[in-house]
């Protein structure tokens, strides 16, 4: 349910599991996880999925084990965001939950014009991985930030973008193709480069 395709450059992490819109398991989430700590030679990282969803979040059953409070959703998150090479998140639909932190521990976020963000854990009773919250509100502000978490709006690509949540909204049959050629650059460099570059970036 999460297939990786690499080579020496470009590693790719799919979230398919598209009869289930990309609900994860905690098997899944920590397979995400041993993969992206394993692409430290990596020069691009895209995270992606299949089917009109990345991801509902925690599968409901899971959920319902104490998944939505685990530890492996910040292990997958920070795992990403440690990468010292550009990370892009190519987000084929609707993001909810705690599929949210790995969306926000990329460089990068592409979005298709019909993706939702949500992240309903007022609504729910839980409280978000400890990285999200300062990670959502670099991006779009504390107002913005308590719109999603507090008011658990749901915010579309549109505004998405106007509010810097994502980075560009791009047609489901050219996801793939703005990521690969947003990290073109990236590719060709030498690994030292894209690191001292990131770390400078912020």
């Amino acid at each position: 349910m999460i297939d990786l395709d690499r080579d020496v450059a470009v590693w790719t992490v799919t979230v398919n599991r598209p009869d289930k819109a990309g609900a994860l398991t905690r098997d899944m989430l920590g397979a995400i996880a041993e993969i992206a700590e394993a692409a430290t030679e990596a020069k691009l990282f895209i995270l992606t999925g299949t089917g009109s969803v990345f991801s509902a979040g925690a599968d409901l059953e899971a959920a319902r084990a104490g998944l939505a409070t685990d530890p492996v959703w910040e292990r997958v998150s920070s795992a990403i965001a440690a990468l010292p090479c550009l990370t892009i998140a190519a987000l084929n639909g609707a993001v909810a939950g705690g599929a949210f932190g790995m969306v926000l521990a990329c460089d990068l976020r592409l979005a298709v014009p019909a993706a939702k963000f949500f992240y309903p854990v007022m609504k729910l009773g839980f409280l978000p991985q400890p990285s999200d919250p300062p990670r959502l509100r670099a991006l779009v502000g504390p107002a913005r930030a308590k719109m999603i978490l507090m008011a658990g709006q749901k915010i579309t690509a549109d505004d998405a973008l106007a509010w810097g949540l994502i980075d560009r909204i791009v047609a489901p049959e050219d996801l793939r193709t703005t990521a690969l050629a947003l990290g073109a650059d990236a590719a060709g460099a030498a690994p030292d480069h894209i690191a001292a570059i990131k770390q400078m970036a912020g």
